[in-house]
């Protein structure tokens, strides 16, 4: 009798251990599947927290950065990063990572800043009026991050809107074509061609 008991009891043990091994097993394969989903998500560059005070913005920018961006100041021409960059590659808001420009709307246009015929999405930047230091001008400013990003003027290129956006380097930040990809801006990348590849290939941008 108690042979007969003890194979009883260990079969109900062993019926009722299979099913626990089988949730086991499917909460495993959930785990791991839920892993690899997650790994295939595409990184997004422009999502990014805003500094929430001043003194958070402060450790984010250079002293001139900030004077540019936050008190509207202006960079010495001929003078600044980005005015003679012949890249492929876009420009992004240096605070709030937003892309705002396109090298494909670059051109020299002999001021010594970074000029472009539009921004790269009509949205991203603000335009206001600016009367100071005695003069009617038209300010830029990014739409998200409300940074000063410098003024545009009617004397561009005719034929491509008769607009330049001039521009501040330093409030930019380039992301050269072979790293758009790679640093989340991949939504971009059907703005340039193949000449601009081979280019990028060519001529490894150099920081």
């Amino acid at each position: 009798m108690k042979m007969i008991i003890l194979v009883f009891v260990f079969s109900f043990l062993r019926a009722n251990a299979e099913p626990k091994k089988e949730q086991n097993k499917a909460k495993d394969t959930n785990i791991v599947k839920t892993i690899v989903e997650n790994s295939k998500v595409k990184k997004d560059g422009e999502v990014c927290e805003l500094p929430k005070s001043d003194a958070e913005l402060r450790k984010l920018l250079s002293p001139e950065q900030y004077r540019i961006m936050k008190e509207n100041g202006t960079e010495r021409p001929f003078d600044n990063k980005y005015w003679n960059n012949k890249h492929p590659g876009i420009y992004v808001d240096l605070i709030s990572n937003e892309a705002l420009f396109s090298s494909k709307d670059k051109f020299d246009s002999g001021s010594g800043w970074p000029s472009f015929t539009k921004p790269i999405r009509d949205q991203r930047v603000v335009e206001k009026n600016d009367s100071s230091h005695g003069m009617a001008r038209t300010e830029v400013r990014s739409k998200k991050a409300d940074a000063h990003l410098g003024h545009v003027f009617d004397d561009g290129p005719a034929d491509a809107g008769g607009l330049r956006y001039c521009i501040n380097s330093a409030a930019l930040k380039f992301v050269p074509l072979e790293k758009m990809e790679e640093m989340g801006y991949e939504k971009f990348l059907d703005l340039f061609d193949k000449a601009d590849w081979e280019k990028a290939k060519k001529e490894p941008y150099k920081n």
